[in-house]
């Protein structure tokens, strides 16, 4: 599969402190991929190298097989959307006419405007004045703006931070919706939960150095131990081994009508980033 994002050996230095120290990874076409780690981890610097506003220190990062610094250019800006914690909405104008602005800039019908709308749970809302939303509402408007022209490369930076689960489930199926469509999205989120249900690989990054990068599943599977834990009728939890004895024992259990659950004991997304970063989530 191509890689729509290569980056080899990246480093970014501020002064003396070392903000990326040796980063390698590629994204593939298609697929959502997720940057997870700590704050001060050198997340938001990645995507600010990778999205043109920080020139590396050390190492490359290309997108669409050019430098990641061409993606300033009228060429690349209508394959590049941007979600960061930086609105830049009109405050003045309302939710119709800021989206309209861009429809205008990137030559989207503005029929758009509904459709994306829809995406993130907002429809209806077209007339409020931007500056008489909230924060989640604010949010989810820099959204559908990102939405609004199909972007080849999207970049998420906490896109799921202030919103509530009816919502965030909204703005879960337009990313999957968008990655059907070929949209490749790059997703920086402290939510493992959203990290497993939305990404194909992940990277942890820790201290400017990627740590682990894979699948969820294959990263789970990877750390879990060679049992499973079996709930009883009774409400007792026991600890089965996988393998000939244990199947022995399954099947007393279901013969028997004991059998109420059976789960492997793989560790979550968010027990790895622990393991890896020493911290805690968020």
């Amino acid at each position: 599969m191509e890689n729509i994002i290569e980056v080899t050996s990246l480093q970014k230095a501020f002064g003396a402190s070392r903000a990326l120290k040796d980063v390698t990874f590629n994204v593939k076409r298609g697929e959502i991929f997720g940057f997870l780690g700590p704050s001060g981890s050198g997340k938001t610097t990645t995507i600010k190298i990778l999205t043109a506003q920080l020139k590396p220190t050390a190492g490359s990062a290309y997108a669409f097989g050019v430098s990641t610094e061409q993606l300033k250019s009228e060429k690349y800006r209508q394959k590049v959307g941007i979600v960061t914690d930086n609105t830049a909405l009109y405050g003045r104008l309302n939710v119709y006419d800021n989206l309209k602005l861009y429809c205008d800039l990137y030559g989207v019908p503005y029929q758009r405007i509904g459709e994306v709308l829809r995406m993130v749970n907002l429809a209806g809302e077209e007339r409020k004045a931007v500056s008489k939303l909230s924060k989640g509402m604010l949010q989810r408007i820099t959204l559908a703006r990102a939405f609004l022209h199909e972007p080849e490369l999207l970049f998420l930076d906490e896109p799921t931070s202030a919103l509530d689960p009816v919502n965030t489930k909204h703005i879960h199926d337009g990313l999957l919706h968008l990655k059907e469509k070929g949209t490749t999205i790059f997703l920086t989120t402290h939510d493992m939960n959203e990290a497993e249900a939305l990404c194909d690989r992940v990277a942890f990054l820790n201290n400017g150095e990627i740590r682990l990068l894979d699948s969820p599943k294959k990263l789970r599977q990877q750390r879990g131990e060679p049992t499973l834990t079996v709930e009883l009728a009774d409400g007792s939890m026991v600890i089965v081994p996988k393998g000939p004895e244990g199947a022995d024992q399954m099947f007393r259990y279901m013969s028997t009508g004991q059998l109420v659950s059976v789960q492997s004991n793989h560790p979550t997304l968010g027990d790895i980033f622990v393991e890896v970063t020493g911290r805690k989530l968020a």
